[in-house]
């Protein structure tokens, strides 16, 4: 089969169809970039130009309250800083991960109330130039653009109100925290409806919403269904009237909540995280025919690179039956993994994803 560009084969992906050979990608930390150059790939290049990786371009807007940003305190590790979104944050400079929450500007129903009077959709919340300088590009080479929406419980728990204040206000105060939900999906679907209407397209929607950990999801079925799942499909339902493609990103164990995720309109989710408990296989064989999977290797086992060579050519071979599967590791790539490492990686992803 003739060489394929990214977008011709996330498409067949998609469509449950095979492709030349899966797409394969993964995101390292900056950290891990760091190391990278340090061991010998060009500063500044492009990773995935590097690895001769598939190209995923993520289109963003600035949803949030706009509150000021301003560093409180920095040393050689670290600095404290508040974001827009009216969180102070602990972020280290020289590893990866998440940044410590401190502090959070909504509290509660009256604090929302007047961060959401500052979220107005206007065109200045999109980034009019990069588009400009950029899109036609990324068309001609063939890249897989996404609308990246950011809005649900993930945002509200990590930016917005914190992860304890999130899931108590779900049990006593659904209503207020719905509402969050459903202003930042505004604000989301109004701006990108100004992308669109601008003419700059894009080949599927994406979303952030980390509903799980180990084991389980932070809240459950009933909730899910009560207080987000419209949301949801409000943004599915969205995407499918312009004919784009719809994944979703949730970190953890969220299987209870697959079959009401398909029923909604999801088409492809990831990380399918195998440290949370998840079993790609398993899913692939139970939901293959209507869902796809991005992911699905442990990263974990990055720790041990003869195990991770294993997994894949256990995974792998299973997950790209039919199409459905775009490789990467199950979260991220850790700064423990060496240029070389990493190299094989995407070496051996590319020989087990080739199609016959």
């Amino acid at each position: 089969m003739a060489a394929m560009t990214t977008r011709e084969r996330v498409k067949r992906m998609y469509e449950h169809k095979e492709a030349d050979r899966v797409p394969v990608t993964d995101l390292p930390w900056a950290s891990t970039i760091d190391r990278w150059e340090k061991e010998g790939m060009p500063k500044g290049m492009s990773y995935a130009d590097y690895f001769e990786m598939d190209k995923f371009v993520g289109i963003g807007v600035d949803t949030t309250p706009r509150y000021p940003e301003k560093i409180i305190e920095e040393t050689e590790e670290y600095r404290i800083k508040t974001t827009a979104w009216g969180a102070t944050i602990k972020d280290w400079k020289h590893k990866g991960g998440v940044p410590q929450d401190l502090d959070f500007t909504v509290k509660d129903a009256d604090s929302w109330a007047r961060a959401k009077a500052r979220m107005t959709p206007s065109r200045d919340r999109v980034d009019w130039d990069h588009l400009k300088k950029n899109w036609k590009a990324w068309r001609d080479e063939g890249v897989w653009l996404s609308g990246g929406f950011w809005f649900g419980f993930d945002v509200t728990h990590s930016r917005i109100v914190g992860t304890e204040q999130t899931l108590m206000k779900m049990a006593t105060e659904p209503e207020w925290i719905k509402d969050v939900w459903e202003t930042c999906l505004d604000m989301n679907i109004a701006l990108f409806d100004m992308v669109w209407e601008a003419g700059y397209h894009f080949d599927e929607m994406m979303w952030w919403d980390d509903m799980g950990y180990k084991g389980t999801q932070f809240f459950s079925l009933p909730m899910y269904r009560d207080l987000l799942k419209d949301a949801h499909k409000r943004a599915c339902d969205w995407a499918h009237a312009r004919g784009l493609n719809v994944r979703l990103h949730s970190c953890g164990n969220i299987s209870t909540f697959i079959p009401d995720l398909i029923e909604i309109g999801v088409e492809m989710l990831n990380p399918i995280e195998v440290k949370a408990g998840l079993d790609p296989v398993a899913l692939k064989k139970q939901y293959g025919d209507k869902l796809g999977f991005h992911g699905a290797l442990n990263a974990v086992l990055f720790w041990e690179p003869e195990k991770m060579w294993a997994e894949m050519r256990k995974v792998i071979p299973e997950m790209k039956k039919n199409g459905g599967y775009i490789i990467s590791s199950d979260h991220s790539v850790p700064e423990t993994v060496g240029l070389e490492e990493f190299r094989e990686f995407v070496r051996l992803a590319r020989e087990l994803g080739t199609y016959e």
